[in-house]
């Protein structure tokens, strides 16, 4: 079967693309290949291949010499197994790979310097030790190390083989490695002081005392016949919803061509939904947390950070799931086993309404889930995109995992919260940017800001109860620049000027804010100078194909040329096609309740119709077949 332009990569395909590099460029063990991703055909070439023309399968790979440390950029034809084109890029350095991460956690443990600074604290059992490596932002490197791939280490060392590596945490020592030879530049020591006594497991067999409850009982969800949705390949039909499903090595799960079937057509409503960056500082200055700001998209990757999910445990009920291939730093395809999880749930009542004559009408509430998980080191991303029957669209996520802490000194930090004896955990943010290239009826649309207004009280408001909705179009990018208002109840409507319901408006969808929080940040700070994005909860820019990442396509020791370098053009974006970016997250003041493992704090934002039906298309859902009068 002919694959369809906007599947991902095969493992096959991966190899393949690596394998042209080999050949024309002499890529061997001297070398590490970053991310390996289909580039996408763009809008027209899609139209093409609708009308039957061909499209190429091309992949778009990073590479980076272990001896120059310089940065390539390929574009392979994989199909015609042909090198398109070959670009450096010196001065950036790309994402931290996994096989780094492990290879300098046992280059460091076996480094003399800090087996030495170990002993002084105490520790001497090296394989209870984990190092862990964040990236460098460049303007916290050295000008000594300028120039080179850098990793910041955190050392932290279990009671047990198998305990909570994220218990103890050894403050005041962080190597600094060069991660192209995996040798020790530096070793930062600001402080010694003994491993904290605290308690800090959360699987039942290291925690004291603990009496796992027995009143839970069985919850089993069935579907006897089978769930409403198909899956064909990557294209996923549920009720009148139409989407493809795409994965990527850094942004993980993508969703394509995401359309509503109306009226004996699919209308369409979004081409591509993903997360484009997500920014975690924190938020303490101090010797251990002063340079922990991770970039967990454009650093790591969520994509290659994607777990297997479990049935029963991750995802109840029935369940479809979808593996997804990422590369190695060798260009090996792994393949992660059911990485996207597809499900429909129950969520209560959709609509109801008791007559006294007619009696009562009830429809109970369904919604498709599509949904994956990432760890991200002491982290973990589950996200869900949930369609709805009345045409909502909700993006949900939850953060769980184990929150960073360190040592109390002196009097303790006014930047954190106290979680265990003599430790705290840092408060910090984790921000996510959200990239939706909107398409609502067609590619195009105008974003409107819309607001709410309560007109003074007067002769045509007497008792002071009336309220007005103020809409403005967006029409360039400075304009496009927008922050979230309660007090007015902002929101932002993507509205096809040429096309009109029923009842002569405009169609619409409605980007409903949730999750919003200011940076807090000073324009000046290394952070905001990385992440210009996080200034603003929404931008709008017209579609461009190389304008994907909202902080830089390398934010590890580079520079912010996303957002803020797009937009200070200052291009037209009304009526055309037009990308949205939404800045939304967790503002997380730590909790002791979040410790030793952090119960999933649960954010979300929704795209909702506004007008873009002729009256609620939820109406067509049928009754159960039973209700049962309770008692």
């Amino acid at each position: 079967m002919a694959r369809h332009p906007l599947d991902p990569l095969t493992a096959d395909e991966i190899r393949a693309a690596a394998g042209v590099l080999r050949r024309e460029r002499g890529i061997d063990e001297r070398w590490r290949f970053g991310a390996i991703d289909l580039r996408e055909p763009s809008k027209a070439q899609l139209a093409g291949w609708e009308r039957g023309e061909p499209v190429a399968r091309e992949a778009e790979l990073t590479v980076w010499s272990l001896e120059d440390g310089i940065v390539r950029e390929a574009l392979v034809d994989v199909g015609a197994q042909r090198l398109l084109s070959w670009h450096e890029r010196p001065g950036v350095q790309a994402a931290l790979s996994h096989d780094e991460w492990h290879e300098c956690d046992r280059a460091l443990r076996a480094n003399g310097d800090v087996i030495a600074a170990l002993a002084r604290r105490g520790i001497e059992d090296l394989d209870l030790v984990l190092i862990d490596v964040w990236p460098f932002g460049r303007h916290l490197v050295p000008e000594r190390l300028q120039g080179r791939r850098l990793g910041w280490c955190d050392v932290w060392v279990r009671r047990a083989p198998d305990s909570n590596p994220y218990a103890r945490y050894v403050g005041g020592l962080h190597p600094i490695v060069d991660l192209n030879t995996m040798e020790l530049v530096e070793l930062e020591e600001s402080y010694v002081a003994g491993l904290p006594d605290v308690m800090g497991e959360y699987a039942p067999k290291h925690v004291p005392g603990i009496a796992v409850r027995d009143d839970v009982r069985a919850l089993e969800i069935v579907q006897p016949d089978g769930p409403s949705f198909t899956l064909d390949g990557h294209e996923l039909r549920w009720q009148r919803w139409r989407m493809r499903v795409g994965f990527t090595f850094r942004e993980g799960l993508v969703l394509h061509a995401v359309g509503y079937e109306d009226g004996g057509r699919v209308r369409p409503i979004a081409h591509r939904m993903s997360f484009a960056e997500m920014v975690i500082p924190y938020r303490d200055p101090s010797p251990d947390h002063v340079r922990r700001t991770a970039f967990d998209i454009g650093e790591i990757g969520l994509g290659a950070s994607t777990v297997s999910l479990e049935l029963g445990c991750d995802c109840l009920g029935e369940i479809r799931y979808l593996d997804a291939v990422v590369n190695d730093t060798r260009g090996e395809p792994q393949t992660i086993k059911n990485a996207v999880c597809i499900h429909e749930e129950d969520n209560a009542v959709l609509w109801k309404h008791v007559d006294p004559v007619a009696g009562a009408e009830v429809r109970r509430m369904r919604r498709l889930v599509v949904s994956f998980h990432a760890t991200v080191a002491n982290y973990e991303y589950l996200v869900y995109w949930r369609f709805y029957q009345d045409g909502n669209i909700e993006c949900e996520v939850r953060a769980t995992g184990i929150m960073v802490t360190s040592p109390e000194l002196g009097d303790g930090s006014p930047n954190g919260t106290v979680v265990d004896a003599g430790v705290y955990a840092p408060f910090h943010q984790h921000i996510i940017v959200a990239r939706l290239d909107m398409d609502v009826d067609g590619e195009r649309n105008t974003v409107c800001e819309t607001h709410t207004e309560a007109p003074p009280t007067g002769p045509e408001n007497p008792h002071g109860l009336a309220l007005v909705q103020v809409s403005t179009p967006l029409r360039s990018e400075l304009e496009g620049r927008q922050d979230y208002d309660w007090a007015s109840q902002r929101a932002w409507k993507v509205v096809n000027p040429s096309s009109l319901n029923a009842h002569g408006a405009p169609v619409a969808y409605k980007l409903v804010p949730g999750a919003c929080f200011p940076p807090l940040l000073d324009p000046r700070s290394p952070v905001a100078l990385r992440a210009q994005a996080v200034q603003h909860q929404l931008w709008v820019t017209p579609l461009a194909a190389d304008e994907r990442w909202p902080c830089g396509r390398y934010p590890m020791q580079g520079v912010d040329d996303g957002l803020a370098a797009w937009t200070s053009a200052d291009r037209p974006i009304e009526d055309t096609d037009v990308v949205l970016w939404y800045v939304f997250g967790i503002h997380h003041i730590t909790r002791v309740e979040d410790w030793p493992i952090m119960p999933a704090d649960t954010v979300s934002f929704w795209l909702k119709p506004f007008g873009f039906f002729d009256r609620s298309p939820a109406i067509d859902v049928p009754p159960r077949d039973h209700c049962h009068p309770a008692g």
